[in-house]
């Protein structure tokens, strides 16, 4: 993975007695102006949105006001989701408190799926409802469902933040963050975010503004829970609910925290997303989630606590079911390899629970780099799937391409619920995985980290990470900061945890400071960890262990740093030679099952067979080199940050070393750049794009600018930005370029035939190992 350095900010901080690093971050976000720093920062100094300003909703609060008027009876339907929950409580509670006649009803996953379905609108309509007003759902409902609730002389009011589809039900009034543009302080609202600002505007129709802000603990709980963008009021409803939270009354989540050990008076959004909001989804994901409105509503410590054991046990159950289904995942990618071979991978199982796949989705995206559908396939009923995707690729524009042969569908760009026929399962992958080729056709995936800032390890305490705790809350669109500190040594690691999944690492530097590093779920790259020192990129965060405040590290990656000497031991290396096999993708496809291997490929083959370019590798007891080396010294680097005990050559990609068809490459990838990234790319991404020399590259580079077919506009670490040249009337002599060209080309060439014919333990005695990296 490649490190980005942070830019230099020469504009002086916007308010004044500001860390250096607050500051930095500030200004690096747009902030530079003493006004929105402030309101960023302090939420007193924020002025929210007024709620009318969210299209629809001042219809819907017309008919809801008439509706508690002339006592019809309301009902609140909701999702099961922590996100559905909290919108369901929030509304409820409102509508009661002003004296509406109401009821709700959230659907039950395994029977209903999401949104509003006729069988279910019907029992609530014979129940006596004559208004439906939905929360954190509702905006795909189809034409039928409506038409009924019409017939049934039943109203329907829509309150969602789903993607729009691309025919709104036909109702009375529909209000959702999307129809805003994305810059609105309104725009990244989630369900319960929605249903706070609907309920701040029907207590000032009744002369009672202000009191929505008792809701304010479950709009931060729903908004973080659904991952909203922090920023506008959704951040600024996060700040004021965080502080709700720390002093609820509700006595439910007074009794959750209690059981989780949780100290109200520390809690941060990161303890609603890991802490709190799992045990409220594992209700909705296991079983019935209309009990969580008498959670989080009761006035009776009895039944609070009976609640929330339910919910403890359900998160207990729910982490089990995800490992079991973790492990049947893998098992069937195991049987059968060729599944990782789509573009996206589609797996089923009759027994898996709809409620836990999608956790598992994300587990295999995170692995395996790849947009993934995992669906429950019960016997007799329809196949229930939820997706999770990567940056690039907008998974429900994918899915709905495929939507004659879908049930239901509907999501966000990163993840979304389908059902289907069984029977279609098969037809749908293939399908869709073709799409998704299409869609991803000259998208490279550039996995990079950007460090905000580097510190002695000294400077990563106490009060740093105070000063770092004023740009909380975290999460997308205030991302935490992730900070690095170099020539770090790891003296110790320890597996802790319940399942001893973590690891606790204890690094010190060379004057002797040390810290301690948590890599949550990290335990199984414990030997990964090199003994050599290494450069450490972290958060930090303050935390507080039974009333002690402390400063908590947290690993997220490390590096080799630059002229760290290369300890090469060729006499343990155990070398297999495949660069003659007949069907190699087969062999490495079977390696794959028996072992984790790590798979050097570059240029083309990279994606096919799945594997890691030379700025993505990381430590591993195997290497399988897919991409011949442009050279000795890339070889070098690679052994040197792999540092395998096992090598599997195949040497099946051989990039051709003919000047046309490697400028041709490289242009292609620039012109990508500049239609779809602004002209922005990395060197690295032109190396291994290209799958040659560092030299090599820029000399090519240097070569499409003086044809005029591109021009740089920027240059700054590893990164540049181009824009289109003006090609001349006359081309200019490039003659001497060319010759270098064909020169550098013509090495890589003599080096990779070298490399197909040479023995085997060859080539890997021939390595320097006094070469220090970096030089």
């Amino acid at each position: 993975m490649d490190w980005i350095e942070p830019s230099p900010i020469d504009s002086p901080a916007p308010l004044p007695n500001l860390h250096p690093l607050v500051a930095q971050t500030l200004l690096r976000r747009g902030l530079r102006t003493p006004a929105a720093a402030s309101a960023f920062l302090d939420p007193q100094a924020y002025t929210p949105a007024p709620a009318a300003s969210l299209p629809g909703l001042s219809s819907i609060v017309d008919c809801l006001e008439e509706a508690i008027r002339k006592h019809t009876r309301i009902c609140v339907w909701g999702d099961f989701d922590a996100d559905g929950q909290t919108s369901t409580t929030i509304l409820v509670q409102t509508l009661k408190d002003l004296h509406a006649q109401v009821v709700f009803h959230i659907p039950v996953r395994e029977k209903e799926s999401h949104g509003v379905n006729q069988l279910h609108l019907q029992e609530v309509i014979d129940r006596g409802a004559r208004l439906i007003l939905t929360c954190d759902t509702g905006i795909g409902t189809p034409a039928e469902v409506v038409d009924y609730a019409r017939s049934r002389g039943v109203d329907l009011l829509i309150t969602d933040h789903h993607d729009l589809p691309e025919t709104l039900p036909k109702i009375t009034a529909i209000t959702n963050p999307k129809f805003l543009p994305q810059d609105h302080p309104l725009a990244s609202l989630s369900g319960s975010g929605v249903a706070y600002k609907l309920a701040e505007e029907l207590y000032a129709r009744f002369s009672r503004p202000g009191e929505a802000a008792r809701q304010l603990d479950l709009a931060a709980l729903g908004l973080v829970a659904d991952l909203a963008r922090l920023c506008g009021d959704a951040r600024y409803l996060v700040q004021r609910g965080l502080e709700a939270l720390r002093n609820t009354q509700r006595l439910g989540l007074q009794t959750m925290m209690e059981m989780a050990e949780l100290a109200p008076a520390n809690l941060t959004e990161e303890h609603i997303g890991f802490v709190l909001a799992p045990r409220l989804n594992a209700l909705g994901r296991l079983a019935d989630a209309n009990p969580a409105v008498e959670f989080l509503t009761t006035a009776d410590p009895m039944r609070a606590r009976l609640l929330a054991t339910q919910l403890e046990g359900l998160n207990t159950q729910r982490q089990l079911l995800c490992n079991q289904v973790t492990r049947a995942a893998e098992a069937q990618l195991r049987e059968d390899p060729s599944l990782l071979e789509q573009a996206v991978l589609v797996l089923g199982h009759p027994t898996w629970p709809g409620g836990v796949v999608g956790i598992v989705a994300s587990r295999l995206v995170d692995r395996y780099h790849k947009p993934a559908i995992l669906f429950s396939t019960p016997d007799g009923q329809p196949a229930r799937g939820s997706a999770r995707s990567i940056e690039g690729l907008n998974i429900t524009a994918a899915i709905t391409s495929q939507k004659e042969l879908l049930l239901n569908f509907g999501g966000h760009p990163m993840a979304a619920g389908l059902s289907l026929e069984k029977e279609k399962l098969d037809e749908f992958r293939r399908r869709l995985s073709s799409t998704v080729t299409e869609m991803m056709q000259g998208i490279q995936i550039e996995r990079s980290l950007e460090i905000d800032g580097w510190l002695s390890l000294p400077e990563a305490g106490m009060e740093l990470a105070a000063a770092l705790e004023s740009l909380a809350p975290y999460g997308p669109g205030n991302e935490k900061l992730i900070l690095a500190t170099s020539g770090l040594k790891i003296q110790s690691k320890t597996s802790i945890g319940r399942n001893q999944e973590h690891l606790k690492l204890n690094v010190t530097d060379e004057a002797g400071n040390s810290r301690t590093v948590l890599w949550w779920n990290g335990a199984g790259e414990k030997d990964a960890l090199p003994e050599s020192r290494i450069d450490l990129a972290y958060g930090l965060r303050s935390s507080d262990w039974r009333g002690t405040p402390q400063v908590q590290l947290e690993f997220v990656d490390f590096r080799i740093p630059a002229g760290q000497p290369v300890e090469i031991k060729t006499s343990q290396l155990e070398v297999i030679d495949y660069r003659n096999a007949s069907v190699p993708s087969q062999i490495l496809s079977t390696l794959r099952e028996q072992a984790s291997i790590l798979v050097w490929a570059e240029g083309q083959e990279k994606k096919q067979v799945g594997g890691r370019d030379r700025h993505d590798l990381a430590p591993a007891e195997a290497l399988a080199i897919w991409t011949i080396p442009p050279s000795l010294m890339e070889l070098q680097l690679t052994m040197g940050i792999v540092r395998p005990r096992k090598v599997y050559l195949f040497a099946v990609s051989d990039p051709v070393e003919q000047p046309d068809i490697f400028l041709a490459k490289l242009a292609g990838l620039l012109k990508y750049a500049i239609i779809h990234r602004g002209g922005r790319i990395s060197w690295s991404a032109l190396e291994t794009g290209t799958a040659q020399r560092s030299v090599t590259v820029r000399r090519g580079l240097a070569w499409l600018v003086s044809q005029g077919i591109i021009s740089i506009e920027s240059e700054e670490d590893d990164n540049l930005t181009i824009m289109a040249g003006i090609i001349p009337e006359e081309r200019p002599d490039s003659s001497g370029l060319e010759a270098e060209i064909q020169s550098l080309l013509d090495e890589t060439a003599a080096y990779r035939q070298h490399f197909k014919v040479a023995g085997k333990d060859t080539l890997f005695s021939s390595l320097d190992v006094s070469l220090e990296l970096g030089e």
